[in-house]
């Protein structure tokens, strides 16, 4: 994973994404912005939500275990992963166990989290995507651009070319005239056939596969209900038809009551897709007999979400639940698209969780709590009022303190203590500015530095300088008091 300003060039110079973005975020803003203003006593509702998040995060070990003890007396069974590669081991076991080398597989960032597709092509086993983005970022080779819509940087003419390249649809014969535009044996690109298309890709492996593979939205404590909120049925699907259902969710996704989850069914269709209600609200508790799976797996994942509750600061950001409404403001992310923060959480929450997910050591990581203005439109918009902007600065104080225990200074840090130890002096600060000053205006053209040398270029590749005045300010004073 590289560090964010390199990995967003390229969507930089891609104007067809970006003209993409620019229209994708504007409408799902528009939406947004109206949902939430039918409802008299949204910030109200916003508050609760920040409410029993908090409560629920200081007394998550109980929950837990509630939850544990519900998925277990309703016939599921509950494994507890530490890591990543721990969930993948598991999740690898229970589909050899089934006998299964296909599953089929419902959208989830935990399971993106997790590297689960690729880990179970490793052991021999299929993965089908059934929600129609991840199906697209999949046959293009891609990563994920959008919590919400993760094939957002692509357009219909694009999934269409997909989908022929990979048998998806076909193209009509020249003299035809249904799914083609003028009979010219070209598929068509309306978003109806794409979804005909997928569907009738993905109806046979619906029916024949034994073992389906889901995240949650959220997890209901008292009764051991898992709930997810979805807009194409497809995570049903998966919930439903196969022998063995595996769902995969982080420690995180707890919510005590059923009357809590109230609550954030207001709010996340509202924030998320405009909606008043989300389309599918599937829930399921353990196993029935003669309906549904028979046998119910639930994962419960830690993946470094301990070491983000430990953070009074940090923590407000296991409140999120994914929503992308941060996304659809952020100017930041309207440019450079979500493949930049990293394959799994994109956009602001992605450069807070991220960090704290896998740690500030890492350059990429590290990188993340810079990508942000700090404009404040993300912590406005936020269902559950997390405060993003004061979480990327204490990051940022994270990844300075974890700068200082290499043992070997980075240049920034070196220039930086270059700089206190000259100007805790007045005569090196001084003779330091007598001299700067006569350098930076030899590189001046204009009144205006264009290119500072070595890796001060860094800052002169986006901006120009002002050239410095000929006679300083404290010159100037002395001068003139004198």
């Amino acid at each position: 994973m590289p560090k964010f300003a390199a990995a967003a060039r390229s969507a930089l110079a891609d104007t067809g994404q970006r003209r993409s973005l620019r229209v994708a975020v504007a409408a799902a803003r528009e939406r947004e912005a109206a949902a939430a203003a039918e409802l008299s006593d949204w910030d109200e509702l916003r508050e609760t939500g920040r409410a029993v998040g908090d409560a629920t995060l200081l007394d998550l070990d109980a929950h837990l275990e509630t939850l544990e003890r519900a998925v277990t007396e309703a016939g599921g069974t509950v494994h507890w992963a530490a890591d990543a590669d721990e969930a993948r081991a598991i999740v690898t076991g229970l589909v050899r166990a089934a006998g299964a080398d296909e599953v089929v597989k419902a959208s989830s960032a935990t399971l993106r989290e997790i590297g689960l597709t690729d880990a179970l092509a490793d052991a021999g086993v299929t993965v089908h995507e059934t929600a129609l983005a991840d199906l697209v970022v999949r046959l293009g080779d891609d990563e994920p651009s959008h919590l919400l819509s993760p094939a957002l940087h692509r357009d219909r003419a694009e999934i269409r070319e997909l989908f022929l390249r990979n048998m998806i649809m076909s193209a009509p014969p020249a003299d035809a005239d249904s799914g083609s535009e003028a009979g010219d044996g070209t598929a068509s690109d309306d978003p109806a056939a794409l979804a005909a298309a997928a569907r009738a890709h993905l109806r046979e492996r619906f029916l024949r596969a034994r073992v389906g593979v889901t995240g949650a939205n959220f997890l209901v404590a008292e009764t051991g209900t898992l709930v997810v909120l979805e807009s194409e049925g497809n995570a049903r699907m998966c919930a439903t038809l196969p022998d063995t259902l595996i769902t995969v969710a982080g420690i995180d996704k707890v919510v005590p009551t059923w009357a809590d989850m109230e609550v954030f069914l207001q709010l996340l269709p509202r924030s998320s897709s405009g909606d008043r209600m989300t389309p599918y609200v599937a829930s399921w508790s353990g196993v029935t007999p003669g309906d549904g799976p028979r046998a119910f797996h639930l994962v419960l994942l830690d993946n470094g979400r301990t070491r983000a509750l430990a953070d009074e600061v940090g923590r407000a950001a296991l409140r999120c639940v994914r929503c992308s409404a941060c996304m659809n403001v952020c100017p930041v992310y309207e440019r450079t698209g979500g493949r930049a923060y990293g394959p799994v959480h994109p956009g602001p929450i992605g450069a807070i969780l991220t960090p704290q997910l896998r740690g500030v050591d890492g350059a990429a990581e590290a990188s993340l709590p810079y990508a942000s203005t700090l404009c404040g439109a993300c912590a406005d918009v936020c269902p559950v009022k997390i405060d993003i902007p004061e979480v990327l600065v204490h990051l940022r104080g994270l990844v300075v303190e974890s700068r200082r225990r290499r043992p070997v200074p980075t240049p920034e840090l070196a220039l930086m203590r270059g700089l206190a130890w000259t100007m805790a002096d007045p005569r090196r600060h001084e003779t330091a500015l007598r001299r700067g000053t006569r350098w930076a205006r030899l590189l001046s053209r204009g009144g205006r530095i264009r290119r500072l040398p070595g890796l001060l270029g860094k800052w002169t590749e986006a901006r120009d300088l002002p050239a410095p005045p000929a006679e300083s300010f404290r010159a100037w004073w002395t001068r003139s008091r004198t």
